[in-house]
């Protein structure tokens, strides 16, 4: 039995609840391989940078999704009082 179909059986035994921890483990697993990635792409050369990368790298392997500049202007706007939806 390969290991596709092991997972697939084992899988089929759990609670609904597990099954949901076993889906977030593999989101988990995939930021941590995304996060590798891009590591290995940027190297941060000042200690400040090194510091910020890690922590970085550490909230996408926790699952925390990162926003975009879009996002972040609208969370800036909304803290500052000045986003109003139209």
């Amino acid at each position: 039995m390969g290991k596709e179909e092991q997972l697939l059986e084992g899988w089929r035994e759990l609670t609904p609840e597990k099954q949901q921890k076993v889906l977030e483990f593999v989101e988990a697993l995939k930021f941590e391989s995304d996060a590798t990635a891009v590591n290995t792409e940027y190297i941060p050369q000042t200690p400040l940078a090194k510091k910020l990368w890690e922590i970085r790298t550490r909230a996408i392997a926790s699952g925390i999704q990162l926003l975009n500049e879009a996002e972040i202007e609208q969370e800036l706007a909304e803290r500052r009082g000045g986003y109003r939806e139209s």
